[in-house]
């Protein structure tokens, strides 16, 4: 083994020291430029070339002087031993200060490179972290940004494994301007111990796991949720964790992982639930979309001491502006649509959707109610039903078998989808069916004559799905768009009227297709990430939301206006509540089929009007509920 050389010695210790930075570099520079001015002034002052009388201080005075400023010397006189001695030192400056100008302007181009990177520590408190990307993180950060318009300073923090610059770009790009709110964009990996501390988790108010989308989002999920609980800098306090999932096989483990701090959302059969549900009452997107996003109406929690000792039905009509629609016992969780005879106690909640947590108050002077246009009427005998399903994902499975749960003995499901995988799926799911048989036909669904061959008028309800798992969402939206408008040209050559539920990936992709007047889009991504705000603004909303969602829970339904109320009569809204409080339901809204509003933005749909409000319900108009 051979020895290192003295001149590799003294090379390896001149690489390490400039590997220190420039701090380090300054400092040898200026250990190289005193040793320079002193030399020079001994060798000058020791060897007479200054005159005499002249002090070795004011020697290196004048030496300092030339090395900092070259033009010192143009005036100089002496002997030529003097005069050679300060011209060498004025060389010498020239270097000592062209090598200082470079390091700083190095140090600072790798201080701004640095910063560009975004690895810099958050100093922020109270803010709101979001770990990941994905597309549904647009919608997100609007939403919470919507949620804190009326507080002086709000914060978000994004940490991702991408580059800072084009986050920053992305989203200003979508989302414009964030008004209140800050939105700091940090580059890290989420499941990285380190780079948490980044975002400065110990501070945070709330923390969002988005899903990173590929084969196994699920795992990257399960893996930033570990590396949050069991941080070893972890604050003793208890973190607010809102995660995404895909897989419902896999909340067992991430319950495990995150326990009492993390509320989990499964986002596969969130969406599912709701396709299975619209698909049935058109419009009952629209009451989901404005309960989840922070616009319009939203559900809220109150302590209302002046209904202390009353029942839970008497507290329907107690509000002008907000509808109750649940009960949280004082330390115990949220019930929708508990029994009317419930008694409100001391430390008890309402839970109610209103314009905002403080319009939640008691009015003094209760809306009239009609009692004659009241309606009384028998449930109707549920009948068998024919589903169309256009398309095919990974949800799809999901979504039949919870709509399984809906439809009456005897009912019948047909896919169409150009894939392979479609009949082995439907054979396995098959023998968990009760209510409906299932068949399928392998054909390309954006074909003309492949849709008349289906008889399309004869199904009750009709689901466009995206191919989201083999095409990227551009592509998957276009194929259902011309789905969407060939099924329009159909219904209206053959005079019949289709309901349609369509899903769609991209929320820009809904605009384009709003021409095909389907009766609900589900756009996947906004619908869970509206709730994933929503959560992270209250954890105590995941539970409501997912009794909603749930078929064996209290769900939302549309039903018509002429079992309520006398149709084509003016009555108010609280005569329509109490009829429905008569029912064992809870009425928040209403829906008409004709007019100028059925045709707008909200198809017909006013969610919490004032109880005081007039109107008159015809027919076809619906009456949206909550029942169990």
């Amino acid at each position: 083994m051979t020895k290192p050389t003295r001149k590799e010695r003294v090379r390896y210790a001149f690489d390490n020291f400039m590997a220190r930075g420039t701090v380090a570099l300054i400092a040898g520079l200026f250990l190289v430029a005193a040793f320079g001015i002193i030399a020079v002034t001994l060798v000058v002052g020791l060897l007479g070339f200054a005159g005499e009388g002249t002090r070795l201080s004011d020697l290196l005075w004048d030496s300092l002087m030339r090395t900092l400023d070259p033009g010192t010397m143009g005036g100089d006189t002496g002997s030529f031993g003097f005069l050679l001695g300060m011209f060498a030192v004025t060389l010498f400056g020239i270097f000592v200060i062209s090598a200082l100008i470079g390091i700083i302007n190095t140090g600072l181009e790798g201080k701004l490179a640095a910063l560009r990177k975004g690895r810099s520590r958050v100093v922020e408190s109270g803010h709101t972290v979001i770990l990941g990307w994905s597309q549904e993180i647009f919608t997100v950060v609007a939403e919470l940004v919507a949620a804190n318009e009326n507080v002086a300073k709000s914060s978000i923090v994004i940490l991702a494994d991408r580059d800072k610059g084009d986050m920053d770009d992305e989203i200003r790009g979508r989302l414009g301007r964030t008004g209140r709110t800050s939105v700091v964009c940090r580059s890290g990996d989420p499941t990285d111990i380190d780079d948490l501390d980044i975002a400065r988790l110990e501070t945070c108010r709330a923390i969002v796991i988005l899903s990173p989308g590929g084969d196994e989002p699920d795992a990257d999920v399960i893996k930033t949720m570990l590396a949050i609980t069991n941080h070893p800098r972890r604050r003793p306090e208890p973190y607010h964790i809102v995660a995404e999932l895909r897989d419902a096989s896999n909340l067992d483990v991430a319950r495990l992982v995150g326990g009492d701090e993390a509320q989990l959302i499964l986002a596969g059969d969130l969406i599912s639930r709701i396709v299975a549900q619209t698909c049935r009452q058109a419009g009952l997107s629209i009451v989901y979309t404005d309960l989840l996003d922070f616009a319009g109406d939203e559900i809220y929690f109150a302590s209302v001491p002046e209904l202390v000792g009353l029942r839970f039905g008497d507290a329907l009509l107690a509000f002008e502006d907000s509808s109750v629609i649940g009960w949280r016992p004082a330390g115990g969780g949220p019930v929708l649509d508990p029994p009317m005879d419930t008694l409100i106690g001391p430390g008890d909640e309402v839970v109610a959707i209103s314009a905002d947590d403080d319009t939640i108050r008691v009015t003094a002077d209760p809306a009239r109610v009609d009692l004659d246009a009241i309606r009384v009427t028998e449930p109707r005998a549920a009948t068998p039903e024919r589903t169309l399903v256009l398309g095919w994902n990974w949800r799809a499975p999901t979504i039949i078998r919870e709509l399984d749960g809906y439809v009456a003995p005897g009912s019948r499901l047909t896919v169409v989808a150009d894939l392979t995988d479609v009949a082995p799926a439907l054979d396995a799911l098959r023998p968990a069916l009760a209510n409906q048989t299932v068949d399928v036909r392998r054909a390309d669904t954006t074909s003309r004559s492949v849709l008349e061959s289906l008889d399309v008028p004869s199904f009750d309800h009709i689901i466009v799905l995206c191919y989201s798992d083999v095409l990227e969402a551009q592509r998957a939206d276009s194929k259902t768009i011309i789905t969407l408008l060939h099924l329009r040209d159909m219904e209206e050559r053959s005079g019949a009227d289709f309901s349609i539920v369509s899903e769609m990936l991209d929320l820009r992709n809904r605009a384009l297709a709003e021409v095909t007047h389907a009766d609900d889009f589900i756009v996947s991504a906004r619908l869970v990430s509206l709730l994933v705000a929503q959560v992270a603004e209250n954890a105590l909303l995941n539970a409501v939301f997912a009794d909603l969602f749930d078929q064996d829970g209290s769900e939302i339904y549309l039903r018509s206006a002429g079992d309520y109320v006398e149709t084509g009569r003016e009555v108010t809204f609280a005569t329509v509540v109490e009829s429905a409080r008569r029912r064992g339901e809870v009425a928040i809204g209403y829906r008409v089929a004709a007019g100028p509003a059925a045709t707008g933005p909200g198809q017909g749909v006013t969610l919490n009007p004032a109880k005081s409000a007039t109107l008159t319900l015809g027919p076809r108009d619906a009456v949206i509920v909550l029942a169990a």
